[in-house]
């Protein structure tokens, strides 16, 4: 009897990025361009930014109309020089764009059920008002985020690490990881645990790669022993000896007083990433 034929890789058919007038943009839309080539995939660009609230005093001397019509002016003038910039820079991929008058994690999340992935900086040189906060993005679209890291080049993605914890937030991630997994020549599933758990968490990496292998992927499965404060030091470690230039992670938190709370991994990998990140929440 003949073996099963694999089933064919998942693909990534829309991709969604703010779009801004300043240079980080610019970078982070060079990044999707080359994305969306490899992956034969439309790119979406959203200009989305909105007027940021006065903060005035009866004796500031400001004239809250006029400032007001400027800013809105201000506004206007970014949208239109974004989306030139995004007319210009992706020109050679499947394009559309979009504009929003919104806080830019606002309006990535609505326009989160027309793609399969959002891209985003780790650290938008501007405000929320004119930027988009990735922590947010990945908390409200419920899509997964790629997060740019700073000054980074276009992702490789050739060896990837996946960082795994027995949640559903991990799992999440690694079903919607699979088609950068796909493409990938390394896999490698980390578990990292305190000591007397490293029995059950080698059976849990081993069950992922396994699953993965299943897949046709070429993975394996490492687990490191280190405090819980080590552990994102030691994911960049695993990523470093791979010369992986993408971590897949789940995302943990959860809205307080209208803020979002992290776990301690999450918040670190948000904070200081070294390398993209695609987290799934």
């Amino acid at each position: 009897m003949p073996a099963p034929s694999k089933a064919a890789p998942p693909a990534i058919g829309a991709l969604l990025v703010h779009v801004g007038p300043g240079e980080d943009s610019a970078s982070r839309l060079n990044a999707s361009v080359a994305l969306a080539g490899e992956l034969e995939a439309r790119l979406i660009g959203l200009g989305a930014e909105m007027v940021e609230p006065l903060l005035a005093t009866p004796y500031s001397g400001v004239n809250t109309a006029e400032w007001v019509t400027a800013m809105t002016q201000q506004v206007e003038a970014d949208l239109s020089a974004a989306r030139a910039s995004f007319d210009h820079l992706a020109s050679r991929v499947e394009r559309e764009w979009r504009e929003a008058r919104d806080m830019p994690a606002h309006a990535l999340a609505a326009s989160a059920r027309a793609c399969d992935l959002i891209i985003v900086s780790a650290h938008p040189s501007q405000n929320h008002f004119h930027a988009a906060d990735p922590a947010e993005v990945v908390m409200r679209s419920g899509r997964p985020v790629l997060i740019m890291p700073d000054q980074a080049k276009p992702l490789n993605g050739k060896r990837i690490v996946v960082a795994w914890k027995d949640t559903r937030e991990a799992r999440r991630a690694l079903a919607d990881a699979l088609p950068f997994l796909h493409r990938a020549d390394q896999v490698l599933v980390v578990g990292v645990c305190s000591a007397d758990q490293q029995g059950a968490v080698q059976a849990q990496v081993e069950d992922v790669a396994a699953y993965l292998v299943d897949r046709g992927l070429s993975a394996q499965a490492q687990v490191s022993v280190v405090p819980e404060a080590g552990v994102v030091d030691q994911l960049n470690k695993a990523a470093d000896a791979l010369g992986a230039d993408l971590i897949v992670a789940g995302a943990y938190g959860h809205s307080r007083l209208r803020e979002w709370a992290f776990g301690g991994v999450t918040r670190t990998l948000l904070d200081e990433p070294s390398r993209y990140l695609l987290l799934s929440h």
